[in-house]
C-alpha cells in the first residue's frame, strides 16, 4: 500500500495514498467536527463545516485528499471563526424551534452550535417558507429544517436507488422534494425511512401515532393488544443510554403492561408461523413446477419497490403477509374466538423498527370484513418516547414475559430483525420437514454478515438443492433483480430486506450519531444480540414451536390450508413503471 507523510496539528503521520485529510485525523485522535458528511453515503463537502487550514487556503477535510509533505492544521482561529460562520449561515434559515423538535439534544447541527459556542445569529435575514409535508402515511417532511446537506438525497438515490427526492430549485430557492414538486406522499417514495437516519435535524421524521395509542389505551370499550417486532428488543435500550446491543426484551414487555395494554403479544410467534407458510409455498413451487425465485414479502419497502420497479415479478414475491400483519389477522379471528371479544372491539398496535410498516397497515389487501388487521404501527423510538411520557425508570424495570397463545417464539423467529434471519430460519425448517435428517448445526453463516449480497447452496435430505440469495438495501436488490430479469442468475429462493443490514437499522430505530458510528459498528452489535437471543431460546426451528402445532391443529388445519390463505396471505399491487415487452 502506498503512503505519504503529512502533519496534522503538529503530528506527524505516515497514512494511506488517496486518503482524506478527515480519515487521517481520526488516525491521529483529532476530531474534525462535520455536517454534511456521512461515510460511504454522502462525501460531497458541501456544508463546510469540516474546514481545516492547508497552507494559505480553507478546504474542506472530508473530500480533501492527502499528498506528500502536506501540513494541516484543524484548530486555528481562522479556522475556528469560518466553521462558526457556516453554522450561523446555515441557522439563519433554519426554524429553531429546538425545545419542541423531534431531534432535540439529539440533533447534529444543534450540537455543532453548540461547540462552538453560537448564542447568537449575526445573519438574521427573510427565512424560507415551506408548508409541513404530511401527504406520506410513513414520513414527515418539515422543508424549514433542512439543511440542504444532500444526505438524505443520497440515502435515497445512491443507497436505496429509490430516487423519490432530489434537489431542485436554485440559489434561495433550493430545496429538498419529490420531482415537480410534488407531495411525498403521492411519489414513489417506498416509506423505508433510511433518508430520517440520514438526516441530521429534524426535517424528516417519522409520523408520530402516540397519541393514538394513548387514546385506545384509555378507551373503556377498546381491548387493546401490542405485538412487537424481533429487532426492536436489540435497540430499544439505546434510547435509555444503554451499550448498543443491548437486549431488553423483558424490560420492555414489562413497560408495555405498565403502560395498559390489555395483551403484549409477540411479532415473533407470526415470524414462526410466516416460516411454516412460506417454506411449505417454497416446497410446493419446487416440488410443482411452479414460479421461481421465491421472494420474500416480510419487507413493506421492498414490496412497494417491487411493485413500483419489477411489477413483472410479482407473481415471485411469496403470498405470504408479513408476520405483524398475519399476528393482528390471528388476533382479530383466532384471539378474538378464543377470548369471547367481539373483533370490532380490539385494537392491534405493532412496535416495528420500520417507518413503511405504517404504510403497509393501511393497504386494503391487509383486512377482513372492514377491519384492518393491524390499526396504529409506532416504532421503536416513539415507544421509547412513550415510556418516558410514563416516567418509568426503563433501565431498572424488572423483566416481564410475553403473553400466550401468541407470545411463545422460537430462536428462528428471533433472527427474522437481522440480513440473512427469514432465510436461515427458512432453511432450518425446510430441511428437517424434507426428511428424518436433523440439523446438527443450526447456524448458516454464509447467509450471515452485513455484506449486501451474500448466496448460499443447501442440499436437502431427499437430495434436492436450493440456491438462495440475500439481499439487504434496495441498491443492491435492484442489480440483482436486473440480472435476474436478463437470465444471468437463477435462484429458488431469495430474501430482501430494504435496510442495508436488516431490520435491525431500520427506520424507525433509534438515531445514532456519526460520531459514535466511527467507532461502534451499530448493524453488527444489534445483529449480534439478535443470535444471542436466538442461541438462548429452548426452540431454536419454528417447526418445533408448540403454539405453533397447536394453532394448526385447532385453527388452521395445515399450513398453506384454505383457512390459512384466507387470513394469513396476500396479493399485491402493479404500480405500473415497468414497461412490459
Amino acid at each position: 500500500m502506498d503512503t505519504v507523510n503529512i502533519i496534522i496539528d503538529g503530528i506527524k503521520l505516515e497514512v494511506p495514498k488517496e486518503q482524506t485529510v478527515l480519515e487521517s485525523a481520526k488516525i491521529a485522535g483529532i476530531h474534525i467536527p462535520t455536517l454534511c458528511f456521512l461515510k460511504d453515503i454522502n462525501e460531497v463537502s458541501s456544508c463546510r463545516a469540516c474546514l481545516v487550514e492547508a497552507g494559505p487556503r480553507l478546504l474542506p477535510s472530508c473530500t480533501l485528499k492527502v499528498s506528500e509533505g502536506m501540513e494541516i492544521k484543524t484548530n486555528t482561529p481562522k479556522v475556528r471563526e469560518a466553521r462558526r460562520t457556516v453554522v450561523e449561515l446555515l441557522l439563519s434559515n433554519h426554524k429553531r424551534d429546538c425545545t419542541t423538535c423531534n431531534r432535540s439534544g439529539k440533533c447534529e447541527l444543534q450540537s455543532l452550535a453548540e461547540d462552538l459556542n453560537i448564542r447568537s445569529i449575526e445573519y438574521e435575514g427573510e427565512m424560507c417558507k415551506t408548508p409541513l409535508d404530511i401527504s406520506s402515511t410513513s414520513l414527515v417532511r418539515d422543508a424549514e429544517k433542512c439543511i440542504l446537506c444532500g444526505r438524505c438525497i443520497s440515502a435515497c438515490n445512491t443507497v436505496q436507488t429509490v430516487g423519490a427526492i432530489h434537489f431542485s430549485g436554485r440559489g434561495f430557492e433550493t430545496k429538498v422534494a419529490p420531482s415537480y414538486n410534488r407531495p411525498l406522499g403521492d411519489s414513489i417514495c417506498i416509506n423505508c425511512g433510511q433518508c430520517i437516519n440520514a438526516c441530521p435535524t429534524g426535517a424528516l421524521h417519522e409520523k408520530e401515532n402516540i397519541r393514538d395509542v394513548w387514546e385506545a389505551i384509555m378507551d373503556e370499550d377498546k381491548y387493546v393488544v401490542v405485538q412487537t417486532a424481533p429487532a426492536v428488543r436489540v435497540a430499544l435500550g439505546e434510547e435509555f443510554g444503554m451499550p448498543i446491543g443491548t437486549r431488553s426484551t423483558g424490560k420492555m414487555v414489562t413497560a408495555l403492561r405498565r403502560m395498559g395494554f390489555d395483551k403484549v403479544f409477540d411479532t415473533d410467534f407470526a415470524a414462526d408461523l410466516t416460516i411454516m407458510e412460506e417454506g411449505t409455498e417454497l416446497l410446493g413451487r419446487i416440488n410443482n413446477g411452479g414460479i421461481l425465485p421465491l421472494m420474500t414479502s416480510c419487507c413493506p419497502g421492498w414490496i412497494k419497490f417491487a411493485e413500483h420497479n419489477f411489477s413483472d415479478f410479482l407473481d415471485n414475491l411469496s403470498t405470504c403477509k408479513s408476520p405483524h400483519e398475519m399476528e393482528g389477522a390471528l388476533i382479530k379471528s383466532y384471539f378474538a374466538k378464543k377470548s369471547g371479544i367481539n373483533a370490532k372491539n380490539i385494537v392491534v398496535v405493532s412496535v416495528m423498527p420500520c417507518v413503511a410498516k405504517k404504510f403497509e397497515n393501511q393497504r386494503k389487501e391487509l383486512s377482513k370484513d372492514k377491519l384492518q388487521d393491524v390499526d396504529i404501527v409506532i416504532t421503536t423510538r416513539e415507544l421509547a418516547q412513550m415510556i418516558k411520557e410514563s416516567s418509568m425508570d426503563f433501565v431498572n424495570l424488572q423483566e416481564d414475559e410475553f403473553d400466550n397463545p401468541l407470545g411463545e417464539s422460537t430462536g428462528a423467529a428471533v433472527i427474522f430483525g437481522v440480513t440473512g434471519g427469514v432465510a436461515e430460519a427458512a432453511l432450518r425448517t425446510i430441511f428437517e420437514i424434507t426428511g428424518s435428517e436433523k440439523l446438527e448445526k443450526l447456524e448458516f453463516n454464509a447467509v450471515r454478515g452485513v455484506e449486501g449480497v451474500k448466496e448460499n447452496t443447501i442440499e436437502l435430505p431427499n437430495g434436492a438443492v436450493i440456491n438462495t440469495a440475500v439481499i439487504s438495501g434496495l441498491g443492491n436488490a435492484r442489480k440483482v433483480m436486473e440480472m435476474i430479469r436478463n437470465k444471468q442468475k437463477e435462484y429458488h429462493f431469495i430474501e430482501v430486506m430494504a435496510c442495508p443490514g436488516g431490520c435491525v437499522t431500520g427506520g424507525g430505530q433509534p438515531i445514532v450519531n456519526p460520531k459514535k458510528m466511527d467507532n461502534e459498528e451499530v448493524s453488527k452489535l444489534r445483529a449480534r444480540a439478535t443470535y444471542d437471543e436466538d442461541e438462548a431460546k429452548v426452540y431454536r426451528k419454528s417447526h418445533e414451536n408448540p403454539h405453533i402445532t397447536a394453532i394448526y391443529e385447532e385453527f388452521l388445519e395445515k399450513p398453506n390450508s384454505h383457512k390459512a390463505h384466507e387470513l394469513l396471505h396476500t396479493h399485491y399491487v402493479d404500480r405500473g413503471l415497468f414497461n412490459k415487452k
